[in-house]
């Protein structure tokens, strides 16, 4: 049986997905007392939504993304509650996601350099999915290294090894 806060938080919820995110994140920047607008734009693949503002977004980040990739968590689930038809939801906030793959792959080029001159296989740190993500696609077209992900959650981690010719 559902309490009357999950009625409530029903009621006031769109009907589609891009319009649940807009809600979510509109009321968690008001709980947090935050200036700032998001911007939700909806691809046939993707829901992404993008927070711009005034005030510092750090704490809606969180340290070393933890507090958003939350955020992101909670806006797929109350997007696609109820729903068979699912797509990714991405949530930003400054621009941290794209400052982040873009470090991200430079740690990626970084770790294949030293994989394929040392011809020892690179383990780089701990991250989320999503991160890892973007390590194995910036370095899918390198013919000469191989990557694969390792450990269990929140540890799992991606390696960078080079080819072994046979």
């Amino acid at each position: 049986m559902e309490d009357e806060h999950e009625e409530e938080f029903d009621e006031e919820m769109p009907e589609d997905p891009a319009g649940r995110v807009e809600v979510l994140i509109d009321r968690v920047l008001d709980e947090l007392d935050l200036d700032a607008d998001v911007e939700v734009t909806e691809q046939d693949d993707e829901i992404l939504a993008e927070i711009e503002g005034e005030d510092d977004l750090g704490i809606l980040i969180g340290r070393r993304g933890q507090t958003i990739d939350a955020l992101q968590l909670i806006c797929y689930r109350a997007a696609f509650r109820g729903r068979q038809d699912r797509k990714r939801v991405t949530v930003d906030a400054a621009g941290y996601r794209k400052r982040r793959a873009e470090a991200l792959e430079r740690q990626a080029e970084q770790a294949a350099e030293r994989a394929e001159s040392g011809g020892r296989p690179v383990e780089l740190e701990p991250m989320s999915a999503s991160e890892r993500r973007v390590v194995h696609n910036h370095l899918a077209e390198r013919s000469q290294i191989e990557t694969y992900s390792e450990g269990d959650e929140p540890e799992r981690f991606v390696v960078v090894a080079p080819l072994v010719a046979e």
